[in-house]
């Protein structure tokens, strides 16, 4: 039985193989004969020209809802049928069926490729599969972040949530306030250790990611079946752009950095008719770049201090009807929410905004643990589970004194493969990077376990079994290996 990861819906093998060679000929949609010849020209050596060896068919088959796909092999032919969506999972299905060998950048000396004669009929459990990368903490280059998107897509994954703003940096570039990346996309020194040690590097950290940049990288990841949503975080952990617009924040005549800690700032923006349009001009810029139709606004982690302190913010409160300025998180929630509606976009927030009033229609990340997941689903809103005791992927996956820093442990794969989240939109990894400065941390956390929170999002949730899965696993660690990816080895247990 073929080493397939996420499991597919049903998979029977027949005897015998199909041998790709350089004649062979491939027919289907321009976007979907692209792909196979971008992902499998390069190992192979071969042109696939146009021919009915390989044949790729768009049908619209209820069965197979939006993602779900048919793949055929037989000696003679290879064939695949489904959306356009669901023909890039098979051609991601044909690469796991070949020798890892094709993972390689160029092609092997002897190499024969083989596909054995299978039937696979394949649709998804959970529509939204996807994985956080924070990118605020620490700046990861853009050659990373298109590899992390043929990650994604080679494990079926969806979408790739970034988190661009953050109190310890900007990221995403917006023309109309260019200090928001030139002033909060830089801190001066970052964290050494473990935050609770109040230790620091002595060593300035920034970047942030051009407009131009983005574009190109959302159209490399929407060829693989990748969509990006961006994440604005506010009202809270906007240190970073109060640092670069003291005006935002509700002391403006003291001035802030960019934080150089890894926590949470007490800093948070004020309620000021011009902080809205502010913030509104903002996201008439992010959603031009990210066509996603989802934008999320974080509302996670707001201490309401400042606001407290501040006669503005109770005015405001008490003028829109608020028992409290904490129920301010709501009051922005609302506004944003309606400025991105009359967009064409719907908002996402992370679980805190039910607690002041969530607006219809938002797309709720439960993250606080399991329980906020049905909390959520109770309240009547589309959820993502993102449950910290089994989809952190920053945690450490032991408690070994040789894991990396990491903000907690442990989270071992285990316990990631048996987290089932019942009804929901979907599932996604959060991989937080105050402990990940580099690609190969964020790999290392990442993998195996992503692979395992792909099959959760993908397959149905039949009686998992752990041993037989890992079995699974640790054949499609030969692929990785082959994409020299620094994943963690498998521990023993």
């Amino acid at each position: 039985m073929p080493a397939l990861l996420p499991q597919p819906t049903s998979l029977v093998t027949r005897p015998g193989q199909f041998v790709l060679s350089e004649g062979t000929g491939l027919t289907g949609p321009p976007a979907i004969t692209d792909l196979v010849r971008e992902l499998l020209g390069p190992a192979t050596g071969f042109a696939f020209p146009a021919g009915p060896d390989v044949v790729l068919s768009v049908t619209a088959d209820p069965a197979l809802g939006a993602e779900g796909y048919r793949l055929s092999v037989t000696p003679e032919r290879i064939a695949a049928e489904g959306t356009e969506d669901g023909l890039r999972w098979a051609v991601q299905t044909l690469r796991q069926l070949l020798p890892a060998d094709v993972y390689a950048a160029d092609t092997p000396n002897d190499a024969r490729w083989t596909v054995p004669c299978v039937d696979i009929e394949d649709l998804p459990h959970h529509g939204w599969r996807g994985c956080l990368l924070d990118v605020a903490r620490w700046c990861l280059p853009v050659p990373f972040l298109r590899r992390y998107v043929d990650l994604l897509a080679l494990h079926k994954l969806n979408t790739l949530h970034l988190h661009l703003t953050d109190d310890q940096g900007w990221r995403f570039e917006v023309r109309r306030y260019p200090r928001l990346t030139g002033i909060g996309g830089w801190r001066r020194e970052s964290n050494a250790g473990h935050a609770r040690e109040n230790r620091f590097d002595g060593t300035p950290h920034g970047g942030f990611y051009t407009q131009e940049e983005v574009r190109d990288l959302v159209a490399y990841a929407a060829r693989r079946g990748v969509r990006i949503m961006p994440e604005i975080d506010v009202p809270g952990h906007m240190q970073a752009a109060i640092a670069g617009y003291p005006h935002l924040g509700n002391d403006p005549g003291t001035p802030v950095e960019v934080r150089t800690a890894w926590g949470i700032s007490t800093h948070i923006l004020n309620v000021a008719e011009d902080t809205v349009s502010f913030v509104t001009d903002v996201l008439d810029e992010v959603v031009d770049v990210f066509p996603f139709g989802y934008v999320h606004l974080g509302r996670d982690e707001v201490p309401p201090d400042e606001w407290l302190a501040s006669p503005a913010a109770r005015e405001r409160a008490a003028a829109a009807g608020l028992s409290t300025v904490d129920d301010l998180v709501g009051w922005w929630a609302r506004r944003l929410a309606d400025h991105l509606a009359a967009r064409g976009r719907r908002t996402a927030f992370w679980d805190e905004v039910l607690d002041h009033g969530a607006p219809a229609g938002s797309l709720i990340f439960a993250w606080r643990d399991g329980s906020r997941v049905p909390a959520a689903r109770d309240t009547g809103h589309e959820v993502v589970a993102v449950p910290q005791p089994y989809l952190y992927l920053d945690w450490a996956e032991s408690e070994d004194p040789d894991e990396p820093l990491a903000i907690f442990a442990p989270l071992p794969l285990s316990q990631v493969y048996g987290y089932e989240p019942g009804p929901v939109a979907g599932v996604q990894g959060q991989l937080w990077t105050e402990y990940l400065p580099t690609p190969e941390l964020v790999e290392w956390r990442a993998y195996p376990r992503l692979a395992a929170v792909a099959e959760i999002g993908w397959s149905d949730p039949r009686p998992r079994d752990f041993a037989e899965f890992r079995a699974r696993l640790a054949e499609h660690l030969a692929r990785l290996d082959v994409l020299k990816v620094n994943y963690r080895p498998l521990s023993a247990a």
